[in-house]
């Protein structure tokens, strides 16, 4: 059992039961998690999640993904400052992508941009 309160780092995190059972992992035991910016429903990213990661999103409304290029978890603007206050969280039909909603301070994408879907655009 989680101990009361917020946990105080992601790999501390533990996801409830209910909602891991929920959950379709790919090889990695990782969900995609599409990030939009409350309100106007912008896209401003894709990362990917393990449990602990959502747990910890879940328990203290921080965007934290898991990095996998780093092998470790990131709280979205911890080193950066453009931090996500996460507004909600949804399951999708299949259990295998995650939809949040966040109030984006700063920019989303690691290059600074707002979006991370605005630099490339192909059509």
């Amino acid at each position: 059992m989680q101990p009361a309160g917020p946990p105080l780092s992601p790999q501390e995190a533990v996801l409830d039961p209910e909602i891991a059972a929920r959950l379709k992992r790919n090889e990695l035991g990782l969900v995609p998690a599409i990030v939009q910016a409350t309100g106007t429903g912008e896209v401003l990213m894709l990362a990917w999640m393990d449990d602990h990661a959502l747990a910890y999103t879940l328990a203290t409304r921080q965007g934290t993904y898991y990095s996998r290029s780093r092998a470790e978890y990131w709280v979205k603007g911890a080193t950066s400052g453009n931090v996500q206050r996460v507004v909600s969280v949804a399951l999708d039909c299949d259990g295998d992508t995650l939809l949040l909603t966040v109030e984006q301070t700063g920019g989303a994408c690691h290059t600074g941009d707002r979006t991370c879907f605005d630099a490339d655009v192909l059509l």
